[in-house]
């Protein structure tokens, strides 16, 4: 007798729970999507200027490493972009296409070290443990700094004195609440330079205007931002808990948190850009050192998009905008 599974919730085309606790994260939605949630396998090689290997840190931290091709005769060290994938804590891999399209081309063109951490996944593993994750990789990076780890590209090319967080979506939540933390130890030899949410999923309990007036994208809908944080906030919470809020009365105020300079990209059409600019607001209120980004006309994640950054030269254009911004704030730090 063939036991059916019972699907409890499902978030359109990009997860399905079952009764069981199991989860089934394949790709359902429209086929010509699926080729940016396809793996994309390692090279040590380069392919385009940019090389990538995995590093298995322990069991519990892996690493996606992607090292720009430089001048044999150029002995400068290269900055160090620590990136922190979206996916509303529940989905996507650092190795995805729509990943690896993005983090080569800023690779190449910051001239930076990008290194991505393969985050846990809600609802098996709600907040905090993709912060645990993305702080693990940050004194991992200590270590290397220390000569207490080893990795052969990092020792040869990188500058530890130049290490900035990086984070789609969801992952710019990551880089908030991992830069605050940071500023709570010593990272010595290491220093924290930078840090830069992009697109970032800050969220307050009541829906923002934004959230009702502005059009829902390909890659965020209202069902995505509701069903994704309450498999991944911790039970009980509401979107005005600090990861979702750090600028609401739940969260440390601001002034306390010891942070270094920031970039917040933010895009004018997307659907939460409300609370993203009061998160803004109240970083200059609090007299953070914070520059803005803003993407005329474009939504959430939209450089992730590889259909509309092929197909759209306006999307296109504000791709290697949005590039060419990071590459400014990265050299001025």
């Amino acid at each position: 007798m063939v036991c059916q599974k019972v699907l409890v919730d499902e978030v359109s085309g990009w997860l399905r729970l079952f009764a069981d606790g199991s989860v089934d994260r394949t790709w359902t939605g429209p086929p010509q999507v699926q080729f940016m949630t396809e793996p994309v396998a390692p090279h040590d090689e380069f392919i385009d200027g940019v090389a990538t290997r995995d590093v298995y840190v322990n069991e519990n931290l892996r690493l996606r490493i992607y090292l720009p091709e430089t001048n044999p005769e150029d002995s400068s060290k290269l900055p160090i972009i620590l990136h922190l994938h979206g996916g509303g804590f529940c989905i996507s891999q650092a190795d995805w296409y729509m990943y690896y399209q993005m983090y080569t081309k800023l690779a190449r063109s910051a001239k930076a070290i990008c290194i991505s951490v393969y985050l846990s996944l809600a609802p098996e593993h709600r907040l905090p443990a993709p912060i645990i994750d993305g702080f693990s990789a940050l004194l991992w990076l200590r270590s290397v700094a220390q000569g207490e780890s080893y990795e052969q590209w990092l020792v040869s090319h990188a500058d530890f004195n130049r290490v900035f967080l990086i984070g789609d979506s969801s992952g710019g939540n990551l880089v908030h609440e991992i830069a605050a933390r940071a500023g709570k130890v010593d990272l010595s030899p290491l220093r924290l330079a930078g840090g830069i949410p992009i697109h970032p999923g800050f969220v307050r309990a009541v829906r923002s205007r934004s959230e009702l007036e502005q059009p829902e994208s390909p890659l965020l809908t209202l069902d995505m931002v509701d069903k994704f944080l309450s498999l991944a906030l911790p039970v009980g919470s509401t979107k005005d808990h600090p990861i979702t809020c750090p600028m609401g009365p739940e969260a440390p105020p601001l002034d306390t948190l010891k942070l270094p300079p920031f970039l917040l990209c933010i895009g004018e059409m997307d659907m939460i850009i409300d609370t993203e600019m009061e998160y803004y607001d109240a970083m200059k209120k609090a007299k953070k050192d914070v520059e803005l980004l803003i993407s005329p006309g474009m939504s959430h994640s939209f450089y992730l998009n590889k259909i509309a950054v092929d197909m759209d030269p306006q999307t296109a254009a504000q791709t290697e905008a949005l590039i060419s911004g990071i590459k400014d704030f990265v050299n001025k730090h």
